[in-house]
């Protein structure tokens, strides 16, 4: 692919009847690098394939490289569809499923609750926190 494409840049550095030493002297590199891109070196940099590129006047042709990229843009369409989701099966007369829906509906309420006093839910569960701890501490052993 790089050999093709060096081979590319040669024809067209050949079409405009310009030398080596005027090609590379536009871009800004050496005699030998050129030679190596139009080799299709792949030890030369992207940078120097575009000095050379933008010396022959065909920088327009780098724009374009993966410009259309349809396989990418299906993949990404395919990847914002959205998932079927699964109902979670929930275990009848669990004692872990009765304690957790009694921890969530209090939860809840507290949450409710400080919406409508306009206080942060954190805050309510850190005074429900400190409270028992004061509580505990207090209880003689």
């Amino acid at each position: 692919m790089l050999a093709q494409m060096g081979e590319r840049i040669r024809l067209a550095r050949l079409r405009r009847r310009l030398s080596n030493a005027a090609v590379s002297g536009r871009a800004g590199i050496s005699r030998t690098s050129l030679y190596k891109v139009e080799a299709g070196d792949a030890g030369v940099t992207m940078g120097t394939y575009l000095r050379v590129l933008a010396a022959l006047g065909l920088e327009k042709d780098f724009e374009a490289v993966a410009a259309d990229d349809r396989v990418g843009r299906k993949l990404q369409d395919l990847a914002l569809e959205p998932k079927p989701t699964r109902a979670k099966r929930k275990r009848a007369g669990s004692t872990n499923s009765m304690v957790i829906d009694e921890v969530a509906t209090s939860v809840g309420r507290g949450q409710e609750e400080a919406h409508k006093a306009g206080i942060a839910a954190a805050d309510i569960d850190l005074t429900r926190a400190a409270s028992a701890a004061h509580t505990a501490h207090r209880q003689p052993r």
